[in-house]
């Protein structure tokens, strides 16, 4: 099967959060199953940093918009692991400080943007190589299934080409004025309720929900959850619609980056038959945030997030001082929203003997929580599906979560202590406390602690899985079209 991807963010070129991971891993894992996959992104100032000398493949690609057209060259990424990389060149657009926006607001041509990068993938495979199925993630990527289905609508090379649509953040639309549609040359009629047009805007991932003949998104939870006014985000209605071609698909993880038996960023290894350098790896983390004399019996609590209330530090700063009573000591490394930030630091000086933050981006000390604390945080107030709790499982940090997306997924609490951590339901700081609460207890009791963190060692949340599940989606989707 050929596949192509589209999207705004793929690592290593070129990342943000979650989205780029997946882009960055599942294609490897489609190659593995023996099928061609490439994947377009377009070339940011960022990425050519990291590819400077990407070849020319294509060297001009017409773009029209309303009054004027505009010029792109596809560049050639290079193979990795299999994988075919094309970069959608246009300085004009993609040569800038940051992706998406400026610290003031959005970039306020995006929508020219992304549907120029739209339109280019599109024209650069009927020269590369028609794919047999198109996977396109977020809005930023939405816009391929509306003009398949409009301004391509009557090319015999894309009559029977389906699509994917994979949201990683329901929350994440790409909003824009109507007369956007002019602009991008779309008819006016798809600017209604039922197709394009939200609270009087063209909203692009609407647009990819509509014409997209598949929908994907990263845990089965959020699947269901994204049909509720709750998490939906103005757009349950139109995914309640489509929900017989909705499906959840829990993201894996890169198990070559996050493996505690391998990890060079950690201060010693250990599997789950042999724990012994969970320990020294303890010591480390401790030492790291400059703390000094912390009993064994004192559960080190990590917090690896963005500072932010849909991560639920609103919840944290409720039962701040309730927590510090306990038999604690909290590390958090993170940058977010400014009041957390000098919220959570004061927390830090108030408490010095049970509390320490690092305001920053910091992968080592990422690395460091996940294998030297006891106990993850994970108290979001939405989460598609999360990779924190995934890589603490995988380094015996036993999480504690709230029960939504991919953390109800993932985690498993059992009044016996057989699953895998802890969890709470609702918006409630005290929910989140007496979870914690449950955690400390069952941390004392060691025999029962460490069956939970080798329990949670040995789980597989690899690629291998969901790779094989897009599979069948892409396979049924194409039946479907054909």
């Amino acid at each position: 099967m050929h596949i192509v991807f589209a999207a705004s963010e793929c690592t290593p070129w070129a990342k943000t959060g979650g989205l780029a991971d997946v882009v960055g891993a599942l294609p490897q894992a489609l190659v593995r199953l023996g099928h061609k996959v490439e994947v377009f992104l377009p070339y940011y100032r960022q990425v050519a940093k990291l590819a400077p000398h990407a070849g020319v493949v294509l060297p001009s690609i017409t773009i029209p918009f309303e009054y004027y057209n505009r010029f792109v060259r596809v560049l050639d990424g290079g193979k990795t692991e299999g994988v075919q990389y094309y970069f959608i060149d246009c300085p004009e657009l993609f040569d800038r400080e940051s992706f998406y926006a400026t610290p003031s607001g959005d970039y306020p041509d995006n929508a020219e943007r992304f549907g120029l990068f739209s339109r280019a993938v599109i024209e650069a495979t009927k020269i590369l190589g028609v794919p047999d199925i198109f996977h396109v993630h977020d809005w930023q990527a939405a816009m391929i299934t509306v003009y398949l289905r409009s301004t391509y609508f009557f090319d015999p090379v894309f009559r029977k080409v389906p699509t994917v649509l994979t949201i990683h953040n329901a929350g994440y639309q790409g909003w824009f004025p109507p007369q956007t549609t002019s602009h991008l040359l779309l008819p006016w009629d798809m600017f209604t309720m039922d197709k394009l047009e939200q609270y009087d805007n063209l909203n692009f991932l609407k647009g990819g929900i509509v014409y997209a003949d598949a929908i994907t998104t990263v845990s089965p939870t959020y699947a269901q959850e994204i049909q509720t006014a709750e998490f939906g985000s103005g757009l349950e209605d139109t995914l309640r619609r489509r929900s017989g071609d909705l499906v959840g698909i829990l993201n894996g993880v890169d198990y070559e980056q996050w493996d505690p038996a391998t990890d060079p960023l950690i201060a010693d290894h250990y599997t789950p038959e042999d724990l012994a350098g969970k320990k020294e790896c303890r010591r480390d983390l401790l030492h790291a945030f400059g703390f000094d004399g912390v009993h064994d019996d004192t559960a080190v609590i990590g917090i690896v997030s963005r500072f932010a209330t849909q991560k639920g530090f609103d919840f944290i700063a409720q039962a701040a001082e309730d927590l510090m009573k306990e038999n604690v000591a909290l590390v958090a490394l993170g940058t977010g929203e400014a009041y957390y930030e000098h919220l959570l630091t004061e927390l830090a000086e108030r408490y010095p003997q049970k509390m320490r933050v690092r305001v920053a981006y910091n992968n080592v000390l990422a690395h460091k929580i996940e294998a030297g604390a006891d106990i993850f945080l994970m108290p979001s107030r939405y989460e598609p599906c999360g990779l924190n709790q995934i890589y603490s499982l995988k380094y015996g940090t036993v999480p504690v979560v709230r029960a939504t997306g991919g953390l109800q997924d993932t985690i498993d609490e059992q009044t016996d202590g057989s699953g895998n951590g802890f969890k709470f339901s609702g918006y409630s700081a005290w929910a989140m406390l007496d979870a914690i609460k449950r955690a400390l207890k069952a941390f004392q009791d060691k025999p029962m602690w460490t069956a939970m963190m080798q329990r949670g060692m040995r789980q597989d949340f690899s690629w291998d899985g969901p790779a094989k599940e897009y599979v069948k989606v892409y396979e049924r989707t194409i039946m479907n079209r054909s």
